[in-house]
């Protein structure tokens, strides 16, 4: 009951708190500017951890206007998925934004609700982004964890950026709480390929394989 309780008033939060960003202003998968056609983008995550067995998490993210929707495999946690939908926001000029709270259904190996989040910043050739959650593990008491991964680039030119990432996960297993790593990153026409290597210098790294496809 106080699992229910403590969702309940995220929930709440996350409304009002999207009532609040439609009256400022009109992620990542980036949620982009508002449009009246449908985006869709692809992604798929190769994921080389020491010691275990080679995992692949897609995720696949639509948007129109307002409505963002999107759905993971392999992400929450392994032999997992899970369906979201939320509300786009965006502004500003030479500094812009773009915040997406969302609600989610976890099922698999883990089962839940999930209140999360998409947001970035953006001045020039910097950008900062991030996304997020909270499961509330509706099997298992204590399985209750929080998801994120923050990442900060700079883009040199159009197809170039590289920078640094940090992650909390629990689709894989680390000595590490908090991961850390960098990152790099080519973009051609529709398509981009990043790779990240975590843990560099405090453990065996892990590499991940990022590839995407947007139309």
């Amino acid at each position: 009951m106080r699992a229910h309780r403590h969702l309940a008033l995220l929930a709440i939060g996350v409304f009002f708190s999207s009532e609040a960003l439609a009256q400022i202003g009109t992620h990542t998968t980036s949620a982009g500017p508002a449009s009246n056609s449908w985006s869709v983008s692809i992604i798929a995550d190769g994921y080389v951890v020491p010691h275990a067995e080679f995992l692949v998490s897609p995720i696949i993210a639509a948007n129109r206007d307002w409505l963002h929707l999107e759905a993971r495999y392999n992400d929450e946690d392994q032999s997992t998925g899970s369906l979201w939908v939320g509300n786009n926001f965006s502004g500003g000029r030479k500094l812009t934004w773009e915040v997406t709270p969302m609600i989610g259904g976890v099922f698999g190996s883990t089962t839940g609700i999930a209140p999360g989040f998409l947001a970035s910043l953006s001045y020039k050739k910097f950008s900062l982004s991030s996304s997020g959650e909270y499961v509330f593990d509706i099997k298992h008491r204590n399985g209750s964890f929080f998801y994120s991964w923050p990442q900060l680039t700079y883009a040199p030119t159009k197809w170039l950026r590289a920078g640094l990432v940090a992650q909390r996960t629990k689709a894989y297993h680390s000595i590490l709480d908090t991961q850390r790593g960098l990152l790099v990153g080519f973009n051609y026409k529709k398509f981009e390929f990043t790779t990240y290597v975590f843990n560099l210098g405090w453990t065996q790294p892990t590499l991940i394989f990022e590839g995407g496809v947007s139309f």
